[in-house]
């Protein structure tokens, strides 16, 4: 009866010659430190970075050691290996990466097209995961309050003066 390997993510980087992506793990059942190496076939500079990452996570064959490995830093390793490829020093290729998995707070999020909105998006709920506090955290504080100190003057906005009348 096979119960599935049961094991621990440590870490997890991208070997450029031949290209595959190495994991460093600990098996639960013997507690050994392994290194499980996944060739990238197919993969060139013209590659989609999430596709690759995502059919390498579901692949039947290595779908239980990347079970803890997140899909985001799956793309970034994918990214590495496209801007090796395309010729780019690491320095450009993680600057790069940078500016990709950044969110600018001036850009206008309704001029997006679908797939560049959900990749905000995932950004966004990834640091906001990141950020949370949980009731587990050593500093959680549960009920905060907060006194803000009030300006000499109070500024009201035309819609909330007017009478209802109107109506």
């Amino acid at each position: 009866m096979y119960v599935g390997m049961m094991c621990t993510a440590k870490k997890c980087g991208i070997r450029f010659q031949p290209p595959a992506i190495v994991l460093i793990y600990e098996s639960e059942i013997k507690g050994k430190i392994r290194q499980r190496i996944m060739p990238v076939r197919n993969f060139s500079k013209f590659s989609d970075c999430t596709r690759a990452a995502e059919q390498l996570k579901n692949n039947p064959r290595h779908k239980s050691y990347l079970e803890q490995v997140s899909l985001r830093q799956l793309e970034k390793l994918f990214s590495f290996l496209r801007g090796y490829l395309s010729g780019q020093s690491l320095a450009e290729t993680m600057e790069q990466i940078q500016r990709e998995t950044t969110i600018d707070p001036e850009e206008d999020l309704n001029k997006l097209d679908d797939k560049e909105l959900a990749k905000r998006k995932s950004i966004m709920d990834e640091l906001f995961e990141k950020n949370q506090k949980k009731k587990d955290d050593p500093n959680f504080v549960y009920d905060i309050e907060v006194e803000f100190p009030q300006d000499d003057q109070l500024q009201s906005c035309g819609w909330d003066t007017e009478s209802t009348d109107e109506f």
